[in-house]
């Protein structure tokens, strides 16, 4: 073999495994070649053969090793070194996961890394713990079965770590975001703490196995979980190998406890207990043991443990440690022993609560035999452990006790809801396999777990696959692989296993140790797997595992397998009065059947039969949990992750190929890659495979008709999987490799969005051509609306090709123009934009083009919400332009994107659009991320393009959220960044700076280009400020060709006819990005169109008098241009309207339907739309014809009516002689008729006698020519239809009577006379044709009176009678009627009994049964509606009918009849019914005036059901006369709008209505006078009210707060208060006050867009006073200078400038300095400083103080804030005692003692808080990153500020959405 310089190879290495090597130098020779560890070596000529040429994919590495070309030990051994070398921990085996240990932090578990493998295939990114993760919750999803995902490795190998990134990423992604997900996850602190421990492999070894089962409902959101422990490590407690540490709880607790409470429990530091210092280990260098401490503590609190259960937990603890440094001594010949005098003795009983027999149950053990109970004392090793088992016992059962309660309030949601059906995903971090030194009895049983693991493993991914080769008849070579069946046969299969001897042994009480190890050596010394003892003194035995050879000593096995608890501890415990110690022991407890008698003395029963009952041993216990666990891994999907440790130096650069290659050997990873590699992984039977994939069967080649589902399934993989033997076709299944299903995913994808696009394209066809055929046939029918729609067939069908082709040749002149050279400008540096950008930027910002977001405005903006509005315009025009990608679209299969973007609908194809960078490039990413970070490494550049490193998931700011952050069209982006503008003034300077900026110094031409479109819809849409506009013309004079001209005329045109009312169409970009004006159609009365050019700009006033030089139109007064679309019609008048805003009106309707706006049918008209009083026909004989054309089509459409038949005729008759003249044919007569007859009076009466009538008008010859007709016609119109010829205003008059005038703009009927009548009188109502009964109004003659008018339709009942009816008939319907109707429209099939019984009306006996049926099935229902009508009945005060033995108030009464029915709806109805029951036929005046009193609360409360509502609606009109009748008819109207209430009424309610008021009112201490306020009044809407009152500028921001505190605000002012207090019980007289139980104030809560001296009212009334309580108190971190100016302005309010009470200062200065700085000077400096200060500040009043006051703090970053003392733990670098402030920014944590910030976290930085229990729970960052809690019984008011500045924040966001309200 020749070698050449830089080529690799592999060459032998002393491991016996090759490594690689690179040619450094070559010659004939000898060859220097420089190893993978970097060792120099020589191969002389004749040993150049050894060496093998390396395969190119084991150069640089692979992520999948099934592609490497080296399929041997060296070539994974080397992929996973250089994969390590360059920070790529993870690679895949196919779906197997290897992970390499890092042993250090790397950035790659973010919340943007979650967002990135979310919805991902396997394989599509870089191999990621993540993509495991995404694929086992997809699996769980899509195929509806369990899945598990099983972590093996060595101990150090990174096990838990993995485990706790799983269970991060699925509490991420599940959608639900509750405290549940919160709780599992802090689970796991709680567990590491107490189970977890440092070994000298790992500083995080698990000593416990640990499978975690996290259950899941239907939509995918986490539904609890479940934790099984196994093996606790319990002997660490007492014993420590070297180097060792205890569990981490002791150390964390040493460290975190205040100096406080270590005095109670009397603890030192570690070093000073004998069970934390066996190891010779106090600190592990990888953990803090404080700061751990803090997240233990805030872990049980949001696990519930209460403060007392924590402490309880502390103090076993502590009794622990103390019980570890008590000593025994020998006594009476050393067979005795007692405890040694030692304050850690009374320490531990007192904390265990056992003073008296602690000593006597270590130092005695005591037997039980068939007659007594024998006592024997204990030497003191004996002793010692005695005491060493209560302490491994004690922490065993607590550790047991603490998973129990985890489980019991993790896995609560699952147990309450057991019916329901839940998936699973299990995830088993169990201990990995160990070989110390000395290995025990603990040892075995974690490798004897291990061994069950592997064989697992081995058996899904060897031995199941390849049986099922064999069953389908797949042609396959079995693959031989390492199968550690006999070992296991060894341990627990074959008969007298090792485990079972040892059991054996355990139950004989004179086995020993030694014995076992006899037999075991005895019956297993031929076993291969075995090695025995090398002789009879040697007390270890060996076991062959699977991972090597390990030798366990014997010694201590039998003690550790009994497990027992000797009767004297369980003794002990039973007389303790520790309450945990007593819950953790409760089965042994009961077990043992302890008893106290009379006098406390404990009696421990034992049954007769537990004597001959074998006992169970550890052992025992250990393999029933295997079972049960290998169970429920059978039952899943399994996916694996195989963790390996690269050294056992804990180094993050070392890699020991050796100690890596024996983990790949006995992990099996070379026998996975190769059956991952040959085998076929994905499976599926053949009707699941045609089920999916076929949409992409060709039936061309393949008839799924004729041939069958295992011949389709073979024409798909032939058609789509390339190579031969890739897949193989079974007897019933389909075998396909790892890569095939993404292949076959992606074709799936693909041909359902061209079958999407093929429907859609055949529905919008659909319906476009019903939409034709509609209105053809409409025509045909009545000629109605002729001139609505005059849209061709041909145009709609050709009209897709035409756009096509135009777009096409836009493209390629468009191509052209950018080729050609720009002309050179020379720069008007008098108002250049950079000398305008250094004038009025703030900040550095410059005038150059950047692509990053902006952190403040560029221009400085007074008003914060336009500042807020700058920063969400500039992220707009970043993506418009293409400086920033666009958001991914949500996942649609993930439940909380569908509820955040519910409005969005991704495309189907969004997996084909997606980067190539984002599925190829992380990894290169992450290097270079590292490369930036740690430096050096020498590597190619990619040359694939990687992500932009700064778009970062803290780009989108609070409040753009769902409704911004998602993949936005051009034309969206265009509505929010204009529609700021218009809504928002003073940011349109900002705006257009913005984009000059963008386009200053851009080298991209396309993204310029771009730029250059969106100034020029924002020049067509608002004009700059006087300021830039000099500036904006110069720099438009410098654009590109064809730019610079247009975008200058957009300005002058802007300019010159205003600004825009709507954001601009679709029609207008597509113009402006051709740089051309539109062409829009306008049709004529006549017929005929004309197509003009208008622009953006272009008024009505331009259209019609464009319109008007064409037809040579003179007369235009009262001509207006029109819009229609969708049956609606208005004016654009015909002066300065914008005729574009009403087109993106139009495009506006279109879109809310769901179709595109391109698609709008819009059209423009010219109509006449007044007249002058001295009109005349003959002036313009063009104005003439038009308005004859427009009265001719609007009498055939109806929209004119004539009052007779004969003026009907009239007009057709003088139609008749202007179309036809004198000549009289029958022909002409119907033609005459058809154009101006309506097609109902047409039927009315028959065509023939129309025929005839205005044949004979015609006949009679009155015209003298045409154009007198037509003049005749024209003026009929002009003074019949006057008010159709008008035009509308909305007008209110404001003075000279209550008279309020509305006027609708498209009044399309007459107003007839409107017929006087009265309620009861009989009305003949004429023919329908008389009239337009469409339209609901009809003509009638009132019988009474003769006269005759219109009515309408609704307010008339219809009797059905052909005769005149009777008296009686005529009797007007009363209530009784009503409610009997009510009654049988609700009952149609009710019993004659219950009518007979005349349910309808009064009654004065309590019901039986409730009024509605919907009730009588529901017993506890049925029994409150009886009740209430009890009530109801009642004396005192409701309603007199039912005599009641004790008296009771009105809020009694009130509570009872509605609390039940506002938190029942069922019963809203009854209610209903029964109150107006008691009011029918009642002819008790003092029980009906308290009916209306009751029916009046109702009314405000909640509305009755659809099928009531009319129902009762009638029933109040019926009593007109009654007084509260039209009030309570208003309230039932109101009601109907709203949501029902959820509390009964409030005393001030039932007392208003009591002393027969309406009117309610309720003190608002601030301002200091009553508000009146009413049952339906909303919070909203009080704020609203007192802002107005005040003549405040904005009630935004305010809010009502009660000095009794609403934790959770109801929608109703009154629902608010009834949180808050009792109602009295009495009832005040008529003249006494009505106290309030509580105050309500009126006051700032949200301090956005406060700016001092803007709104002089609100600093005076509401900032200065809240804010100077805050300054007093000492919450600002102010300089001396600031607090004695603000003492100075503060003396001058409080003494109102008397110079007089400078002698009062040192006692004022409480009122004038914050409370902790008073110490800072003497009284007299104070006095001194604040006298210079206040003669500074001469000549202000005190309420200019006032505002200077707020001025001088309004510059502090604490301005604004609300203050909250809080307590936490969970942080050890903050103090306990804390001080958290929330404003307009964020959340920020100061120190209380020093006010500096500690940190500020920026709402968009937390994605969730909750409060519980008095704890305040936030996450920060994301799931994966942190939980701040803390202690505060303010907790619920800290929720809601947060809620309300984000809900605000949203708000603001929201504002400037497009704003046609015509359609909505």
């Amino acid at each position: 073999m020749v070698l050449l310089n830089g080529e690799w190879v592999w060459v032998d290495s002393t491991i016996g495994v090759p490594i690689g090597a690179r040619v450094k130098k070559a010659d004939t020779n000898q060859c220097l070649l420089v190893d993978d560890e970097g060792k120099e070596r020589v191969l002389k000529a004749d040993q150049q053969a050894s060496a093998r040429p390396m395969h190119a994919t084991s150069v640089e590495g692979v992520d999948d090793m099934i592609q490497l070309g080296d399929l041997s030990e060296a070539g994974l051994l080397r992929n996973l070194l250089v994969r390590h070398r360059k920070g790529l921990i993870y690679t895949y085996t196919g779906s197997v996961l290897v992970a390499v240990n890092p042993y250090k932090d790397l950035p790659l578990y973010t919340q943007e890394q979650v967002k990135l493998y979310h919805g991902q295939k396997l394989g599509e990114l870089p191999p990621h713990v993540f993509a495991i993760a995404d694929t086992c919750y997809y699996n769980l999803k899509r195929y509806d079965t369990d899945q598990c995902c099983i972590i093996s490795g060595e101990s150090g190998a990174g096990k838990t770590e993995s485990s706790k990134l799983i269970l991060q990423y699925l509490a991420a992604i599940s959608g639900r975001r509750s405290n549940l997900e919160q709780q599992i996850l802090e689970s796991n602190p709680i567990l590491e703490a107490f189970g977890n421990a440092k070994t000298i492999r790992n500083d995080n070894s698990s000593r416990f196995g640990k499978y975690l089962e996290i259950s899941f409902n239907q939509d995918g959101a986490i539904e609890g979980a479940r934790v099984e422990q196994y093996l606790l490590e319990k002997c660490r407690v007492c014993h420590q190998a070297e180097a060792e540490r205890n569990f981490h709880i002791f150390y964390c607790m040493l460290a975190g406890l205040t100096a406080e409470q270590k005095k109670k429990l009397s603890l030192k530091d570690a070093k000073a207990y004998k069970f934390l210092t066996r190891g010779g280990s106090i600190v592990c260098n990888g953990r803090d043991d404080a700061k751990d401490f803090g997240r233990i503590g805030s872990a049980l609190k949001v696990l519930t443990f209460r403060e007392s259960q924590s402490w309880e937990i502390y103090k076993l603890l502590a009794a622990i440690l103390h019980l570890g440094n008590i000593s025994f001594e020998g006594k009476n010949n050393m067979d005795s022993s007692n405890v040694c005098s030692s304050e850690h003795f009374s320490l531990a009983s007192s904390m265990l609560e056992v003073t008296d027999v602690l000593e006597k149950s270590m130092t005695q053990r005591s037997f039980l035999t068939n007659r007594e109970t024998v006592t024997k004392p204990l030497n003191k090793e004996q002793a010692a452990d005695c005491r060493d088992a209560l302490v491994k016992a004690v922490y065993n059962k607590m550790f047991l006790w603490i998973v129990g309660k985890i489980n019991g309030i993790i896995g609560k949601a699952v147990k309450e809801d057991s019916g329901s059906s839940h998936r699973s995903i299990g995830l088993l971090d169990i201990f990995g396999f160990e070989n110390f030194l000395i290995n025990s009895f603990e040892q075995l049983c974690i490798n004897l777990a291990n061994e069950k693991l592997q064989q697992f493993f081995v058996v899904n991914i060897f031995e199941l696959e390849q049986k099922e080769y064999l069953r389908q008849g797949v042609v396959w070579d079995n693959i031989t692989f390492s199968d550690n069946k006999p070992t296991l046969e060894l341990l627990v299969s074959k008969p007298c296993n090792l485990l079972a001897m040892i059991d054996e042994e355990s139950q004989f009480p004179k086995g020993t140790d030694s014995t076992m190890l006899y037999k075991m050596n005895q019956q297993h010394k031929e076993n291969k797997g075995y090695v025995s003892s090398k002789n009879e003194h040697d007390s270890q035995f060996g076991i062959k595992h699977f991972a090597g050879q390990v030798f366990y000593d014997s010694n201590g096995f039998l003690e550790k397998n009994r497990d027992a608890i000797s009767s004297n501890i369980i003794m002990m415990i039973s007389i303790s009065k520790n309450k945990l110690l007593h819950d953790i022991f409760k089965s042994e407890l009961s077990n043992k059947g302890v008893k106290k008698s009379a006098n406390n003395k404990v009696t421990i029963i034992t049954p007769t039969h537990s004597l001959r009952k074998q006992m169970p041993t550890l052992s025992g216990q250990f393999r029933r949990s295997l079972e049960s666990l290998m169970k429920a891994l059978d039952a899943c999907q399994p996916f694996f992750i195989r963790c390996f440790k690269p050294n056992k130096d804990k180094n993050s650069e070392g890699f020991d190929r050796e100690l890596c290659m024996v983990q790949l050997r006995y992990s099996g990873m070379m026998d996975t890659v190769r059956i991952r590699k040959l085998g076929f992984p994905i499976r599926h039977t053949f009707k699941d495979f045609m089920f999916r994939y076929r949409v992409l069967l060709n039936t061309a080649v393949c008839d799924p008709k004729k041939e069958s589902d295992g011949a389709c399934c073979q024409a798909i993989c032939t058609a789509l999987i390339r190579g031969k033997d890739q897949w193989k076709v079974g007897k019933s299944k389909l075998f396909l490799k790892d890569a095939h299903d993404s292949i076959l995913e992606q074709a799936r994808e693909l041909a359902l969005a061209k079958v999407v696009l093929i429907i859609q394209r055949v529905m919008f066809g659909l319906h476009d051509r019903y939409c034709i055929l509609e209105h053809t046939h409409s025509e045909r029918e009545s000629q109605r609306s002729s001139y609505r729609w005059q849209i061709p067939m041909g145009d709609l069908v050709c009209e897709g090709a035409r756009d096509r082709l135009m777009e096409e040749k836009e493209k390629k002149k468009k191509k052209k123009e950018e080729e050609e050279e720009e002309e050179p400008f020379k720069e008007d540096k008098e108002f250049s934009f950079q000398k305008f950008c250094s004038l009025h930027f703030q900040g550095d910002a410059s005038h150059t083009h950047i692509s990053q977001r902006l952190r403040e405005p560029l221009l400085a903006h007074q008003d914060e919400r336009d500042s807020l509005a700058c920063l969400t315009v500039w992220w707009i025009i970043l993506r418009f332009m293409g400086d920033m990608v666009e958001p991914r679209a949500p996942d649609p299969s993930n439940p909380q994107a569908r509820r955040t973007s519910s409005a969005y609908h991704p495309s189907m194809v969004q997996r084909q659009g997606r980067r190539l960078s984002s599925m190829v490039g992380l990894d290169q990413k992450i290097l270079r991320k590292n490369k930036k970070k740690y430096g050096g490494g020498n590597r190619r550049a990619s040359t694939i393009p990687e992500e932009p490193e700064d778009a970062r998931e803290e780009d989108v700011l609070i409040g753009e959220g769902p409704t911004l952050d998602r993949p936005l069209t051009p034309l969206e982006k265009l509505h929010i960044i204009v529609g700021y503008g218009l809504s928002r003034p003073g940011i349109r300077d900002e705006i257009f700076c913005q984009i000059l900026k963008q386009l200053m110094g851009n080298g991209d031409k396309e993204v310029c280009l771009r730029g250059w479109t969106l100034l020029s819809m924002c020049l067509s849409s608002f004009p700059p400020s006087q300021i830039l506009i000099k500036y904006l013309e110069n720099f438009l004079r410098r654009g590109p060709k064809g730019y610079a001209a247009y975008c200058a005329d957009r300005l002058r045109r802007t300019v010159a006819n205003g600004e825009r009312e709507e954001v601009p169409c679709e029609m207008e970009l597509q113009a402006t990005e051709s740089k051309k004006p539109m062409d829009v159609t306008v049709s004529l009365m006549d017929g005929r169109k004309f197509t003009l050019q208008v622009d953006a700009a272009c008024t009505s006033g331009e259209v019609l008098r464009e319109v008007a030089q064409k037809i040579n139109l003179t007369d235009t007064y009262g001509f207006s241009l029109y819009i229609s679309i969708m049956e609606k019609r208005w004016s654009l008048g015909s002066s300065g309207k914008h005729v574009m805003d009403s087109v993106s009106q139009c495009e506006h309707a279109v879109r809310q339907q769901g179709s595109e706006e391109s698609r709008a049918p819009w059209q423009l008209w010219v109509r006449k739309e007044m007249f002058t009083p001295w009109h005349d026909c003959a002036v313009d004989p063009v104005s003439t014809e038009l308005i004859y054309r427009q009265v001719l089509l609007g009498l055939k459409a109806e929209e004119y009516v004539c009052d007779k038949e004969d003026e009907y005729a009239q007009l057709a008759a003088k139609h008749y002689f202007v179309q036809f003249g004198a000549e009289n044919t029958p022909q002409n007569t119907r033609r005459a008729v058809e154009d101006c007859i309506t097609s109902s009076l047409i039927d009315a009466k028959s065509r023939a006698k129309w025929n005839q009538l205005v044949g004979s008008i015609h006949a009679q010859g009155r015209y003298r020519s045409k154009d007198v007709a037509k003049a005749g016609l024209v003026d009929y119109a002009r003074q019949k239809w006057s008010l159709f010829f008008s035009k509308f205003y909305a007008v209110t008059m404001q003075s000279g009577g209550v008279l309020t005038v509305l006027l609708k703009l498209y009044l399309k009927r007459k107003i007839m006379d409107v017929l006087v009548c009265k309620r009861g009188e009989l009305l003949v109502v004429g023919r329908d044709g008389d009239f337009s009964a469409a339209r609901r109004w009809n003509t009638a003659t009132n019988n009474n009176s003769g006269l005759s008018g219109t009515v309408q339709m609704n307010t008339i009942q219809f009797l059905s009678t052909l005769d005149m009816p009777s008296e009686a008939t005529l009797v007007p319907p009363t209530a009784h009627l009503l409610l009997k109707y009510l009654f049988y429209s609700l009952y149609p099939r009710a019993t004659q009994l219950a009518f007979r019984e005349r349910l309808w009306v009064t009654s004065k006996e309590p019901l039986k049964q409730p009024l509605l049926r919907t009730l009588t099935n529901n017993s506890e229902l049925s029994t409150i509606a009886c009740n209430a009508f009890v009530d109801i009945l009642s004396i005192t005060p409701y309603m007199g009918d039912y005599p009641i033995k004790h008296a009771r108030s009105p809020m009694e009464l009130t509570d009872q009849i509605f609390g039940p029915a506002t938190q029942h709806p069922a019963l809203q109805d009854e209610i209903y019914c029964q109150i107006m029951k008691q009011m029918t036929n009642n002819r008790n005046r003092v029980s009906m005036e308290l009916g209306w009193q009751l029916l009046w609360l109702c009314t405000g409360l909640f509305p009755p059901s659809n099928s009531l509502a009319k129902h009762a609606h009638r029933f109040l009109k019926s009593r007109p006369r009654d007084p509260l009748a039209s009030d309570c008819l208003k309230r039932l109207q109101n009601i109907l709008s709203l949501e029902p209430r959820q509390h009964p009424p409030h005393y001030a309610e039932v007392d208003a209505i009591h002393r027969n008021s309406t009117q309610i009112y309720h003190k608002v201490t601030f301002p200091n006078e009553a508000d009146e306020v009413t049952s339906t009044t909303t919070i909203r809407d009080l704020c609203s009210t007192i802002a107005t009152q005040l003549n405040l500028s904005s009630p935004d921001g305010y809010g009502l707060f009660m000095k009794t505190a609403v934790k959770v605000r109801p929608m109703y002012f009154f629902d608010s208060l009834r949180q808050n207090a009792e109602p009295p019980k009495k009832i005040k007289k008529a003249k006494e006050a009505t106290p309030s139980a509580f105050l309500v104030f009126f006051m700032r809560k949200l301090w956005f867009n406060v700016i001092p001296g803007r709104d002089l009212t609100a600093d005076l009334t509401f900032h200065y006073p809240q804010e100077m309580p805050r300054y007093l108190r000492g919450y600002h971190n102010c300089s001396r200078e600031d607090m004695i100016e603000l003492a100075a302005l503060l003396f001058r309010i409080q003494t109102d400038s008397d110079r007089s009470q400078f002698v009062m200062i040192p006692r004022m200065l409480k009122e004038l300095v914050p409370d902790d700085q008073i110490d800072l000077m003497s009284s007299d400096e104070w006095k001194k400083n604040i006298i210079s200060s206040y003669n500074q500040q001469m000549g202000i009043t005190a309420d200019e103080a006032r505002v200077n006051f707020l001025k001088v703090i309004s510059s502090w970053p604490t301005f604004g804030c609300t203050f909250f003392e809080v307590k936490q733990t969970c942080e050890p670098s903050y103090p306990t005692n804390m001080r958290i402030a929330i404003s307009k920014v964020g959340v920020s944590f100061i120190d209380p003692k020093t006010k500096e910030l500690l940190v500020m976290h920026p709402f968009g930085k937390i994605t969730d808080w909750q409060t519980d229990n008095h704890h305040f729970h936030m996450s920060i960052g994301g799931l994966v990153q942190g939980t701040f809690s803390c202690e505060t019984p303010l907790g619920y008011k800290m929720e809601d500020l947060l809620l309300s500045y984000i809900s605000m924040y949203e708000k603001e966001r929201l504002s400037v959405l497009p704003r046609n309200q015509m359609f909505s």
